[in-house]
């Protein structure tokens, strides 16, 4: 008998193995092996002399921005005494709420201070939502911050451009292409890929960081390349790159060397490779060393950053071509963002999740046909000795359903914190693993027990249609969620 159990769970694994490997795409992402060549460590612009923050006292004050339909308020800082008119610069957030109070106020104040108007809006949230927004109505939106400060005292209406940072960096280039008056556009921790290709390559960075096994790898294109649950995220797919095909403006790229969720070296590469269709060659690259998505180091914009953007500013036309063009620390990326390879037969999202969840309720549902049937004085006695597996079996579905479900949001948390833990990354994952054995194990005495109950004078499982529904129900919920975990990676062979 022994031996049949685990010639079972041997059966069962491989089968579930195999499933797991068929019903999705695995994950390779391609090394990147062209690198930007840096010319020097320092950042400084060439061109013009240095401009430094902190050169002019500044005005700050909160105006209205009149939209199409809204209106939002917006943070205007004005440098005081400095020569007009001055040039300015408008904020285009990165993703969330984008309040300007919380939003770039280092940025603002210290560009304001080295001679630069600054505005930084509200974002128009009306409109936008994380299954819904729209990056060509989100231009138009900003566009009237623009034209608000072209049209402020002391601001050189040809000398206004836009500051865009992270999902700012798909909006800032419909700017520029449907605005030639725009002056500059300036990409911090710009994207640049579409957003399934950045989101895919954040979390294999977040994944490698955080020194999760590589088995776990397979989850990403199951997870990023589906369509999400619910509808939505068409901007999922958004690509910019005909909008940077016409963007004939100066452009400011800055990257920090610390960020693992952007495409730092590929991202440069592609918008002088885009905008140099349009005829242009004016893109001035910087990457800052150890600073992060938001070019900070401790919470301190970069050493120069500011220095750099204003001296680049004011230096214009003559700093859009200046050597250095890309300067800095070394920045490194290790794989490409690419296209997420599309799920073969789980990729509706919907479907998914209603497969767990409909796995899930069965195996619940199925104890309380059992107890309904006891309570209504029907027959649903179980065949001798059956009762015990078969709930350690629909026990152990669900115990590897939740184990599977911490672990994806405790390595989510610690990726995003960038923190380190063996005995949750790796030791998770084992106990994951060892879980779902023990459920394929749980299964084959299941099978094993059925085989002998055959065997015996009537070979009834259960006495009565109740028992018969109560077992069957629990068995179709125990399928669901074995196949779900197949597809997760939790049987993973080496297949």
């Amino acid at each position: 008998m022994l031996f049949r159990i685990a010639a079972t769970s041997a059966v069962g694994a491989v089968v579930l193995a195999v499933l797991g490997a068929v019903t999705g795409p695995d994950w390779q992402p391609q090394p990147l092996t062209e690198p930007l060549e840096i010319e020097t460590p320092s950042t400084a612009v060439g061109g013009a002399p240095e401009r430094l923050p902190g050169q002019y006292e500044v005005s700050s004050s909160v105006v209205p921005v009149a939209l199409d339909g809204v209106q939002v308020a917006a943070r205007l800082i004005v440098p005081v005494d400095a020569p007009e008119p001055v040039p300015g610069v408008v904020f285009v957030h990165g993703a969330g709420t984008g309040l300007f109070e919380e939003a770039f106020v280092d940025q603002a104040r210290e560009l304001a201070t080295a001679g630069i108007a600054t505005l930084v809006p509200d974002k128009r949230l009306d409109t936008y939502s994380t299954r819904h927004r729209n990056y060509v109505d989100m231009a138009a939106d900003y566009q009237f911050s623009v034209d608000l400060l072209r049209a402020t005292d002391g601001v050189d209406p040809a000398r206004v451009g836009i500051y865009a940072e992270s999902e700012g960096g798909w909006v800032a280039p419909v700017m520029a292409a449907q605005d030639p008056a725009t002056a500059f556009v300036i990409l911090a921790s710009a994207p640049v890929v579409p957003p399934r290709q950045q989101a895919a390559f954040a979390v294999d960075s977040y994944l490698r960081n955080t020194g999760v096994p590589l088995s776990v790898f397979r989850a990403i294109p199951r997870a990023v390349g589906m369509q999400f649950p619910g509808g939505g995220f068409e901007y999922a797919d958004f690509d910019v790159r005909p909008w940077q095909e016409r963007t004939t403006q100066p452009v400011f790229m800055a990257y920090g060397t610390d960020d693992p969720s952007m495409p730092v070296v590929q991202g440069a590469q592609q918008v002088i490779a885009d905008v140099a269709v349009a005829g242009n060659d004016q893109v001035t690259v910087r990457y800052y060393e150890g600073a992060n998505h938001g070019i900070k180091v401790d919470g301190a914009l970069a050493d120069g950053f500011v220095r750099d953007l204003a001296t680049w500013v004011h230096g214009l036309p003559a700093t859009a071509t200046a050597p250095p063009r890309v300067a800095g620390a070394e920045p490194v990326q290790t794989f490409l963002a690419e296209p997420v390879p599309q799920p073969r037969w789980f990729g509706d999202g919907d479907l998914v999740l209603g497969v767990v969840i409909a796995g899930a309720g069965l195996l619940m549902l199925a104890p309380l046909v059992f107890l309904g049937g006891s309570l209504a004085r029907r027959k649903v006695r179980l065949a001798q000795g059956l009762a015990w597996p078969l709930g350690l079996f629909g026990a152990a579905c669900l115990a590897t359903v939740v184990l599977l479900v911490w672990y994806l949001v405790a390595i989510a948390r610690l990726a995003l914190e960038y923190e380190r833990n063996a005995l949750v990354v790796q030791g998770g994952w084992l106990a994951v693993r060892l879980v779902g054995l023990a459920t394929v194990v749980a299964l084959a005495v299941l099978v094993e027990r059925w085989r002998v109950v055959r065997t015996e004078p009537g070979g009834a499982l259960a006495a009565g249609r109740i028992g018969y529904v109560g077992v069957w129900t629990l068995l179709a919920g125990a399928a669901l969620l074995l196949v779900s975990l197949a597809y997760w990676g939790v049987f993973q062979l080496g297949i």
